[in-house]
């Protein structure tokens, strides 16, 4: 399979750290291609707490499939679970310096549409992160075609 990129619109050359996470430096190398919404690579200073999150995935609180054979509407799904776990840790979206979304599909149309979903929450919006999208063939569920991990700057204090 050939890779195609999602569309993406250019970069700045450097990313200033987030206003609220005075402890990561998110950068844009500019030597490398502009990336579609997300930084190269992200540095925590020591002693900066840290939350590893386990893989949201697009179920309701009930334990129910959201969105079957919508990979949009998953996206979203996804996108709110890792919003209410970040939020149980004392985090939230805007906090994440790493992701990694898989999405079931080998059509590099059906990832450009869940990234288009990922690109306009707030975990990207605010200030973009290291991530990486990922074309799977099967996901942990039946019927489950996205799922992010993530992990994220727990400012001081907070929860968790």
């Amino acid at each position: 399979m050939s890779h195609t990129p999602p569309p993406h619109t250019p970069a700045p050359a450097a990313a200033p750290p987030a206003a609220s996470t005075p402890a990561v430096r998110r950068t844009v190398v500019p030597a490398l291609f502009p990336p579609p919404g997300y930084a190269h690579a992200a540095v925590v200073e020591a002693g900066t707490r840290l939350a590893f999150m386990a893989g949201s995935v697009p179920l309701d609180a009930d334990g129910a499939l959201v969105g079957e054979g919508d990979p949009v509407r998953q996206a979203q799904q996804v996108v709110a679970n890792l919003d209410a776990a970040l939020r149980a840790v004392g985090s939230d979206l805007t906090q994440v310096v790493a992701s990694t979304v898989y999405v079931v599909g080998t059509e590099p149309g059906v990832l450009a549409e869940v990234w288009q979903v990922v690109r306009a929450s707030e975990l990207l919006t605010v200030e973009p992160h290291t991530s990486t999208l990922l074309g799977v063939t099967v996901l942990g569920y039946p019927g489950q075609l996205v799922e992010i991990t993530a992990t994220a700057v727990v400012p001081e204090g907070a929860g968790a």
